[in-house]
């Protein structure tokens, strides 16, 4: 019988999706994380009775046939993109996107990563860096005389220094692009990678074509919408239960088979 072994890969499956619903959830808290949803296909079939297969000499064809299925597997993760709700911080140096568009950051093996999570902070340099100290792309460094910071929705960062009525520019904020954000690879810190499938970062200033622009002030929360996440975590948690009911009932079919003199 294979529905032993179709219910195993019902179970298998709904145990990665238990695992990715309760990836979201732990980054409910996350800066800027986005959702992710497993996505799934049947297996292959076994064709007992071919469809559209002669069903006599004289042409006529069999309507419908026989296919029986083989379960389910993972086809993708696929990650959500949509906007996460903008929180208010009054940090100067904390820059929301709102619209499309990653911050580019110079990671330490000198690869380019991408991120949506604006909190930056000031090395000892005065250069504007993430969390863990990687450089803001293109690099900006700020006055320590500075007694102000701004930073306008076209990206433009402008410093107000001691003794000067204009403001001075101190740097350009750019954002980068892609034609499939969904393809970059996560690599853990709010951080991302450029891939094949992701397609070239297409770098410009906020505000042009395809880009959002910048909210100073401004942190971007997850997506993560908590009552979808546990009615999703119940229907998983629902089928992977009638799965295993399945193996045992396919376990009583084989002992009664076993039993039979």
């Amino acid at each position: 019988m294979r529905a032993m072994n179709i219910a195993a890969t019902g179970m298998h499956a709904q145990q990665l999706n238990v695992e990715v619903i309760s990836h979201n959830i732990a980054n409910i808290n996350t800066t800027s994380y986005k959702r992710q949803r497993a996505e799934f296909q049947d297996l292959l079939y076994e064709n007992i009775r071919r469809p559209g297969a002669p069903s006599t000499d004289t042409g006529t064809l069999v309507p419908a046939g026989i296919q029986i299925g083989l379960g389910v597997k993972t086809a993708a993760v696929y990650r959500i993109g949509d906007q996460g709700s903008l929180q208010v911080t009054q940090s100067p140096l904390d820059i929301a996107i709102e619209g499309d568009g990653f911050f580019q950051i110079d990671l330490p093996d000198g690869t380019t990563g991408f991120t949506r999570a604006g909190s930056f902070q000031l090395n000892a340099q005065g250069q504007v860096v993430t969390a863990d100290g990687f450089l803001l792309q293109p690099g900006i460094t700020i006055d320590p005389q500075a007694t102000d910071i701004a930073v306008n929705a076209s990206g433009e960062v402008l410093v107000k220094l001691p003794g000067q009525v204009e403001d001075t520019v101190a740097g350009q904020i750019t954002l980068a692009g892609f034609a499939n954000p969904a393809g970059l690879e996560a690599i853990g810190g709010n951080l991302f990678l450029q891939t094949a499938a992701s397609g070239d970062a297409n770098v410009t200033a906020p505000g042009t074509v395809g880009l959002g622009t910048v909210r100073q002030g401004f942190l971007e929360a997850s997506n993560v919408n908590v009552v979808a996440e546990l009615t999703s975590m119940i229907t998983a948690q629902r089928a992977y239960e009638m799965n295993s009911k399945v193996i045992q009932t396919t376990d009583e079919m084989y002992r009664t088979v076993t039993q039979m003199r």
